[in-house]
């Protein structure tokens, strides 16, 4: 490992989750690199302001291999050929990823490591339809098919990320908001009536490895896979191969700490969404109490504190609610508390 690299690799560095204010993507980008400079990760905006085509589900949806979708009023669903909606959907990521490569053109340092947000393959699969209407989780072939398409679909993305952002080093973000419901069998069906049977342990932590496998040949140097807290299943995104887990840490409990501690230890990265953002009109909390939410628990567990370079530290949640002048005070917040967190490190 180059020495650049490994230095990096052993602080505490800051991100945000993705999903960003506004319509306009170069403002986005420019405050995102202008507040995540090294060592921090930027990444690449979602400005699901923008309508049809720019929400997460459309975004992921638009990479997938010989599968189009359309709108419906009910959401996006599985067509037989592309249509208007889809070509909406990849111009505006095309958009998005041009003023990338814009903006990292005009840089004199560029980024060492920049980031890009997916949805896994089990909420894809729950926020697109079949022709009959039906979410395609209902059906397992369905499940594999959009798992399968997704992988497909990394690689020339991934490259074109590359292009724009020469020679850092990619990290993929792979988002499962919906994955708790899916466990747990609590998806309503399209009529509303029912939910939809559960999905096993097991199928998910599989189509969880096809994509991180996917990732991994097309150039990704680090996959985390996003969670919400409740009911997290950290035990299939550790069989899934994935680097890291990313969770928000407010309604943790001491069990899932645990599990988390001993996936540090393991040599897994820690995504820590220490920074609560649910209310933008709530005043942000300093940063020596968001590196303390994180540090109170890290010592309880007994890890050292030079283990805390396996970390980076994120809002709870998406800033899309937020101005972005407020956006950008939370990046701020979080390079702040990053930097607590890398002198604590130091004893």
């Amino acid at each position: 490992m180059p020495a650049a690299e490994e230095a990096q690799q052993l602080q505490v560095t800051a991100t945000a989750l993705g999903p960003w204010p506004g319509h306009d993507p170069v403002e986005a980008a420019r405050i995102i690199r202008g507040e995540l400079g090294s060592p921090h990760l930027p990444f690449l905006a979602e400005l699901p302001d923008r309508g049809v085509g720019a929400d997460a589900i459309g975004r992921t949806a638009s990479l997938l291999v010989e599968m189009a979708v359309d709108v419906q009023p009910y959401g996006w669903r599985i067509v037989d050929r592309p249509g208007r909606d889809l070509t909406r959907a990849r111009s505006a990521l095309s958009t998005d990823i041009n003023v990338q490569a814009d903006v990292a053109g005009a840089e004199d340092t560029p980024a060492a490591e920049f980031k890009v947000q997916l949805v896994g393959p089990l909420s894809l699969a729950a926020g697109l339809h079949l022709h009959n209407g039906e979410r395609a989780l209902i059906d397992y072939g369905a499940r594999r098919d959009i798992a399968a398409s997704l992988a497909a679909g990394v690689g020339e993305h991934l490259g074109r990320v590359a292009s724009a952002v020469p020679g850092a080093r990619l990290v993929v973000q792979l988002d499962e908001p919906d994955i708790a419901s899916v466990l747990a069998g609590t998806i309503p069906t399209s009529s509303g009536y029912r939910t939809l049977r559960s999905v096993a342990g097991q199928e998910v932590a599989d189509l969880w490895r096809v994509v991180v496998d996917a990732l991994r040949a097309a150039g990704a140097a680090e996959t985390v896979i996003a969670v919400p807290e409740i009911e997290a299943p950290f035990e299939q995104i550790l069989a899934a191969g994935a680097d890291g887990i990313a969770v928000p840490l407010k309604a943790l409990t001491s069990r899932q700490w645990e599990q988390l501690a001993e996936a540090v230890e393991a040599g897994k990265r820690l995504w820590a969404g220490a920074l609560a953002v649910e209310n933008p009109a709530s005043e942000l909390p300093r940063a020596a109490e968001v590196a303390d939410a994180v540090w109170r628990p890290w010592r309880q567990l007994g890890l050292p504190a030079a283990s805390l370079g396996t970390l980076r530290i994120t809002p709870s949640a998406g800033l899309e609610g937020y101005a972005p002048s407020g956006a950008s005070a939370v990046l701020t917040r979080l390079t702040h508390a990053a930097d607590a967190l890398n002198q604590l490190a130091l004893g």
